[in-house]
């Protein structure tokens, strides 16, 4: 699973103001730059929803979705490409279509998606990085195994769609860091392969975010054994962005800065509340 980026990888999250929760004026002309807003974001969920609407296929004509802010999550996941909007748009549908049971109940409501956030499983930190991205974080010490990896899923997809509502997540994307730090070997043994090759293919080919940067950290060999068997199902974008770092949180800071970090990860924030994300959610409902 190790993976190595040179110095320049490590430089591009270094750009920007990571202080606070809001986007300085030049991020956000960078932004309009980058996507020439509004006319091509505008003319891109135009092109998108009429290539929904010339769809042979009837079925996906009469069961995509059409609403601008849906369409325009998977326009900025895939940076106003239409083409490829439209197949990410055709893969979420029949990812949910062959697995309705991820989908089924997916609320605050549900008791497994409550548990595990209850345990910071996952948790978003009050702070983005440097590039204004994101940061999700999952600790595995937090697992008390009484509900299963499929449930973490569940609770990481609810996490997401309420997170991708934000425009500078959807253009910005995210950062995820999993710290193993103390999981155990029982706990390891809960790592079930057929729920991990169904998280990389709903994330990574099915979900409309951008996954910036994926982090591990604290990482035991058995962890190592049991990620081994994700490796296969990468694409080679994302395998770019893995960074197994260990017990080297030197490396990890040279990506994600301290300031932004929980004391647990190095950093020079207070220990994360697991029920931060939680409490939040809730504040909102």
């Amino acid at each position: 699973m190790c993976v190595c980026h040179s110095r320049s990888d490590m430089a591009e999250y270094l750009e920007f103001d990571w202080r606070t929760n809001t986007i300085p004026d030049d991020v956000v002309k960078g932004f309009a730059s980058r996507f020439r807003e509004p006319k091509d974001r505008n003319a891109a969920i135009i092109s998108l929803k009429n290539r929904i609407l010339s769809c042979d296929d009837y079925e996906l004509r009469s069961n995509l979705p059409q609403d601008e802010k849906t369409l325009q999550k998977f326009i900025y996941a895939r940076k106003l490409n239409v083409d490829d909007s439209f197949e990410l748009l055709k893969n979420s549908y029949f990812y949910r279509k062959r697995n309705p049971h991820i989908f089924k109940n997916l609320t605050l409501e549900a008791d497994d998606i409550y548990k595990a956030l209850e345990n910071g499983l996952p948790g978003v930190l009050n702070l983005k990085d440097r590039k204004g991205r994101c940061v999700i974080v999952l600790t595995g010490s937090n697992w008390d195994c009484s509900y299963t990896l499929f449930s973490i899923y569940r609770a990481l997809l609810f996490c997401l769609e309420h997170l991708t509502n934000d425009i500078h997540n959807q253009t910005n994307g995210f950062v995820i860091i999993v710290d193993w730090t103390e999981f155990s070997f029982r706990q390891s043994t809960h790592l079930k392969p057929s729920v991990l090759k169904l998280m990389i293919e709903g994330l990574q080919d099915c979900f409309p975010a951008r996954f910036k940067g994926i982090h591990f950290i604290g990482q035991p060999w058995y962890v190592e054994a049991a990620l081994t068997v994700i490796k296969p199902f990468l694409n080679d974008k994302i395998k770019e962005r893995i960074y197994v770092h260990g017990n080297n949180l030197s490396n990890l800071h040279e990506l994600v800065h301290k300031d932004i970090l929980p004391a647990e990860m190095g950093g020079e924030q207070p220990s994360y509340n697991p029920r931060s994300f939680l409490n939040t959610l809730e504040a909102k409902k």
